[in-house]
């Protein structure tokens, strides 16, 4: 990276980190899925789906939820790729996906629920 006048020097050397910083659209990327978990029911659902793989009927007695409620859900943690799906027969399974973000994600979810909710620990 070009070494970039700031308006303010505060006796910092942050040039080693401008350059390492992350693109625009990087973050951007992590903020979509972030925003996939800004919701309590698709944060519960996704817990759920890092668990077991099971179909909306189930998913939605577990949550409390009716059925296109959680396919709703459901369709947004698939297109950020946090979930995938399969199919037998009529009935459609889902369950977390086998990837470093959404194994992450959950390990996040499991620690934040130990750091906020201690007396469940």
């Amino acid at each position: 990276m070009e070494e970039k006048q700031l308006p303010h020097n505060h006796g910092q050397r942050i040039e080693h980190s401008l350059d390492e910083m992350p693109a625009t659209q990087e973050f951007q990327a992590v903020s979509d899925i972030f925003r996939q978990l800004g919701d309590s029911s698709r944060t519960r659902i996704f817990w759920l789906l890092c668990h077991c793989e099971e179909c909306v009927i189930n998913i939605s007695a577990i949550m409390g939820m009716s059925s296109p409620a959680v396919s709703h859900h459901l369709k947004l943690l698939k297109a950020s790729g946090l979930i995938v799906s399969r199919r037998e027969g009529k009935e459609v399974y889902y369950k977390a996906a086998d990837t470093q973000a959404a194994q992450l994600l959950h390990h996040m979810i499991e620690k934040m629920v130990e750091i906020t909710c201690p007396t469940l620990s």
